[in-house]
């Protein structure tokens, strides 16, 4: 079977408020949860318990994903600002 190779350059990532985004899904996340624990025995009951337990498990990764996104802002910044004396490319623009 033959290598596949790309045809044409990839696009650039596309950047946009990442931090606020991951912070407002792992409210979301953390606030189903909340909001189903009251009713864990009707779920528990019909066999729908992972709902509650999905819910408290995305709070949790949300909480992972918001210190990760945290370190990347601040490295890909901290990227910018020592790069910004040195030439841009090989022939300096």
């Amino acid at each position: 079977m033959a290598k596949w190779t790309p045809q044409h350059e990839a696009p650039e990532p596309l950047e946009g408020p990442v931090v606020p985004t991951i912070i407002g899904g792992t409210i979301l996340w953390f606030a189903l949860f909340l909001v189903q624990l009251p009713f864990y025995g009707w779920f528990d009951d019909h066999g729908h318990a992972w709902w509650v337990w999905t819910c408290l498990a995305g709070g949790g990764l949300g909480l992972i994903g918001v210190w990760y996104v945290r370190k990347r802002d601040a490295a890909i910044r901290s990227s910018r600002g020592a790069g910004a004396g040195a030439p841009a490319g090989p022939n300096g623009g």
